[in-house]
C-alpha cells in the first residue's frame, strides 16, 4: 500500500480501503485457481496494481468513459482501474471461464458496480468503448483485428479513442505499421527497476462501421 501511495496519493478513503482489500481477495483466490503465478503474488501492488494504473499515467479516463478489458485475466487491468475511476464504466471479458469467476467475485467482494465480467472472446460483439485496454495478451496487429470495431466515434478524452496496451520490450517491430502509435516509457513514471522495459502504447483506431 506505501507503493500504491507513493504514486496515487490523491486515494480517497474508500478507495484505499478497496486496494487493501484486494491482496486478500487475490489471495484467496490463487490459492484455489492459479490466475497470478505464484512467484508474483507477493507482489501483488508493484507487477500487477500498479502495473495496471500505469495506464492511468498516461490517460485518466472522464465519468462516464467506457472501456473494454480484452484478455483481463483476473482482472488486470480492469480491476484497478475501475476502483480508480468509479465513474467510469468497464467491460471485463476473457475466453477462460475459471478467470472470469474469480473477476466477477473480487468484484462483488468490493462493490464495484462499475465492472461487468462476461466470459467472451474479442471480436465476436458490437460493443462500442472510448478505450480498449489489455496487457500484451497478443501482438498488436493481431490485437487491431480483434478490436477495431469496437472504438466509439467521439473522443471526449485529450488522447483519440483506441487501445492502450501495457507490454515491454522493443516493439519497433510490432509497431512498425501503426505510424500513429506512441509509447510511454513507465520508467518516467515508476522508479521500481520492474519498470525498466514497461510500457504503455497507445494507438488511436478510428470508429468503423
Amino acid at each position: 500500500m506505501e507503493l500504491l501511495l507513493k504514486y496515487f496519493p490523491d486515494l480517497t478513503i474508500v478507495q484505499l480501503q478497496k486496494f487493501e482489500k484486494l491482496q486478500y481477495i487475490y489471495k484467496d483466490w490463487n490459492a484455489k485457481i492459479n490466475v497470478i503465478s505464484r512467484k508474483d503474488i507477493d507482489f501483488l501492488y508493484e507487477r500487477h496494481i500498479l502495473h495496471s494504473l500505469g495506464i492511468a499515467k498516461i490517460q485518466r479516463f472522464k465519468p462516464n468513459a467506457s472501456i473494454l478489458d480484452v484478455g483481463t485475466g483476473g482482472g488486470f487491468p480492469g480491476i484497478p482501474l475501475s476502483i480508480l475511476f468509479p465513474e467510469s464504466s468497464f467491460h471485463l471479458i476473457d475466453t477462460i471461464a475459471k478467470k472470469i469467476k474469480v473477476v466477477k467475485e473480487v468484484a462483488s467482494a468490493l462493490e464495484l458496480d462499475n465492472v461487468l465480467a462476461e466470459q467472451k472472446r474479442a471480436g465476436t460483439f458490437d460493443g462500442r468503448y472510448d478505450f480498449i485496454v489489455s496487457r500484451a495478451v497478443t501482438n498488436m496487429p493481431d490485437f487491431v483485428k480483434w478490436v477495431r470495431k469496437n472504438t466509439r466515434k467521439q473522443s471526449k478524452h485529450p488522447l483519440a479513442n483506441g487501445v492502450l496496451y501495457l507490454k515491454g520490450g522493443d516493439l519497433t517491430e510490432e509497431l512498425a505499421s501503426f505510424p500513429k502509435a506512441t509509447e510511454y516509457l513507465l520508467s518516467d513514471y515508476y522508479e521500481e527497476a520492474f519498470y525498466e522495459t514497461k510500457k504503455v502504447v497507445h494507438l488511436p483506431v478510428k470508429y468503423k462501421l
